[in-house]
């Protein structure tokens, strides 16, 4: 096949050398990739991928070699499945690392939020949640567990621990649709003050892939955040699993 030009000057962010090795010897796969998003380019947003046997005839390589360059792509959120083909993706959803809620994010990139109840449990606090989030051991605390909802696609899943002295009516007066911030702010007069937040990448347990609705293997962007209020009481414990494909993180870093 031929190879791409592989400039110098690379644009913002791009990888250094596009990828390549030093030594100049492109891996197979990786000159398909290259190959397949330029169509990617040309195709634009929903267009359809031509099958796995036109691009290995196209490009002069086994299909397996096709079946690496498409995982990669896939992971990294350029292509998604639909039915039996494979189309361009969207751009991928920014969430900004501040205070502001999912259902800001989402809208402020013209989407529509939208969030599907898992469960709402009443428990005693356990001795490492009370450790973590500032609480007291064995007081009661709200359990709810959320899948996050992007234009209807399933994009993550969302656990919130928060004390039931907090919020008593959790159970009766909140809709599991709508933005816990807003409820928080609007009904109880709650304002966030801080917060403390950790990210790292894992892979999600079976039973989250199958309510998030993605395969195993995909990596995913899980955040913790303890949160407390503008008195420094603690508020809440979030947990939360993004899809590594649909989601970038952004954060205004001022010296």
């Amino acid at each position: 096949m031929n190879y791409p030009d592989y400039p110098n000057d690379q644009a913002p962010g791009a990888p250094v050398r596009s990828g390549i090795p030093e030594h100049g010897r492109i891996p197979k796969y990786y000159a398909v990739k290259a190959h397949i998003a330029l169509l990617i380019e040309e195709l634009g947003e929903g267009g359809l991928l031509p099958t796995e046997r036109d691009l290995a005839e196209k490009c002069e390589v086994a299909r397996e070699t096709v079946r690496q360059a498409l995982r990669e792509l896939l992971l990294e959120g350029k292509l998604r499945r639909q039915g039996r083909g494979t189309v361009v993706a969207g751009p991928k959803l920014e969430q900004p690392l501040s205070l502001a809620s999912y259902t800001e994010g989402v809208r402020r990139q013209g989407r529509t939020p939208g969030r599907t109840l898992i469960s709402l449990d009443r428990f005693p606090c356990p001795e490492a949640l009370a450790a973590e989030a500032g609480l007291s051991r064995g007081e009661p605390v709200w359990h709810m567990e959320r899948v996050l909802l992007a234009d209807d696609e399933r994009v993550g899943l969302e656990s919130t621990y928060v004390a039931v002295g907090r919020v008593p009516g959790l159970d009766r007066d909140f809709d599991p649709d709508s933005s816990f911030y807003a409820y928080l702010h609007d009904r109880l007069g709650i304002v966030f003050g801080d917060a403390d937040e950790r990210i790292e990448t894992v892979l999600a347990t079976p039973r989250e892939a199958l309510l998030i609705g993605t395969p195993p293997a995909l990596p995913m962007l899980l955040i913790h955040r303890v949160s407390r209020d503008t008195e420094g009481l603690p508020l809440e414990r979030v947990r939360t699993l993004y899809r590594g494909d649909r989601f970038s993180f952004t954060a205004h870093l001022q010296g």
